[in-house]
């Protein structure tokens, strides 16, 4: 597991797909949705992967950059609700707590044929929890992310409920 200098590791289930899809994937184009310090972004690019991170925290992409600054990460600072997302273009794309549902179409094709989305984010039950999120609009109902990504292959899909209660998916976008 790569560890950032901020001692914030990767999440496990992404950094363990992260190196799964090195081996057919090394040199394609990544998205890493609303980075925050870099994390998953850092992982991607130590596998081989050309990583473009965004956010619309400045300060958290700046630190980012001083983290690994001989790092090749494209930074682009953006507001995910306007940002008008590319098609096709991406080999892998990761999402960490992070929801907004309202482009979730736009997130998926913007993976090229055959592009892997790695999806990870709360759902309902951690209201149950004294910490994280407590607007609904950013938690997953059950079964909510696998219909999601209904026209795409699964690779994995778990939902699990504890101290931090989230869905997470490995979907290919199909050729």
């Amino acid at each position: 597991m790569t560890e950032s200098r901020t001692g914030n590791p990767p999440s496990p289930f992404i950094d363990g797909w992260v190196t799964r899809l090195a081996v057919d994937h090394r040199g394609a184009l990544a998205l890493d949705v609303a980075c925050g310090r870099g994390r998953h972004s850092l992982a991607m690019a130590r596998a081989g992967f050309r990583v473009t991170a965004l956010d619309r925290n400045l300060e958290a992409l700046y630190e980012l950059r001083r983290q690994d600054p001989a790092c090749a990460i494209r930074l682009a600072c953006v507001d995910l609700e306007t940002w008008v997302w590319p098609v096709s273009r991406f080999g892998v794309i990761v999402v960490s707590r992070y929801l907004d549902r309202a482009r979730f179409a736009s997130l998926c094709e913007a993976l090229a044929p055959g592009g892997v989305l790695l999806y990870e984010t709360f759902t309902e039950h951690q209201l149950l929890q004294p910490n994280g999120p407590r607007s609904r609009a950013h938690l997953l109902a059950a079964g909510e992310l696998r219909l999601r990504v209904r026209s795409m292959d699964v690779l994995f899909d778990e939902e699990v409920a504890g101290a931090e209660s989230v869905a997470r998916i490995a979907a290919r976008r199909r050729p």
